[in-house]
């Protein structure tokens, strides 16, 4: 049994110390796919202390043979779609001055320069919002797919899905990701081909 598998046990027999570490080793993971999945930081707050309190108040529930991620994060996924689906949210941006960097994990990129850090930055908030027009569970399909690796089997056990309906959903979903991944590249294209051929005023 390893730590976490211990500190699983000892939460499950009542040690709030020991789900405490729990909390602080998934607060990052949790918070940041709420993120994607609600579009807000104030909203992903909200939603990853929710998932939390479910995650205690269910954790008698928990089969110790699952992933413990796989079981939390499911459960934070499940969150977020219920409250998009309440909410009807349809589209959401990204205020500026909230840049959660971090929570894009995007390739690393060369050496960072001014105009590059820019671009990269229209990058992320162009991927959050694409992000924000899929349907609630292919956005969730496609960010524990791609963001946490999660095999097609554990997305279908984490939505209550076959994986021939994740398969499908993942597959529609990269579709339209691409569709509008290749007009967002053109507008970047020919942004940067705009600010190269400007010149300076001064």
């Amino acid at each position: 049994m390893n730590e976490e598998q211990t500190w699983v046990a000892q939460a499950q027999q009542g040690d709030d110390e020991s789900f405490t570490r729990l909390v602080e080793t998934y607060q990052t993971p949790v918070f940041n796919l709420c993120y994607r999945m609600l579009g807000e930081p104030e909203l992903a707050e909200d939603a990853a202390q929710e998932t939390f309190l479910r995650a205690y108040q269910h954790l008698h529930r928990y089969d110790r043979k699952r992933p413990f991620a796989t079981w939390l994060l499911s459960i934070a996924a499940h969150y977020c779609i219920d409250r998009l689906r309440r909410r009807k949210f349809s589209m959401f941006s990204m205020d500026a001055e909230d840049e959660e960097g971090n929570s894009f994990e995007l390739p690393d990129m060369d050496a960072p320069n001014p105009e590059h850090e820019a671009i990269t930055g229209q990058t992320n908030e162009r991927v959050h919002a694409m992000l924000q027009q899929l349907d609630t569970t292919d956005r969730a399909a496609i960010i524990m797919r791609y963001w946490y690796d999660y095999s097609e089997k554990e997305i279908a056990e984490s939505l209550n899905l076959t994986v021939s309906a994740v398969k499908s959903r993942l597959h529609r979903a990269r579709k339209e990701l691409a569709g509008v991944w290749v007009e967002q590249e053109d507008d970047l294209l020919a942004e940067m081909e705009r600010r190269h051929n400007e010149s300076p005023a001064f």
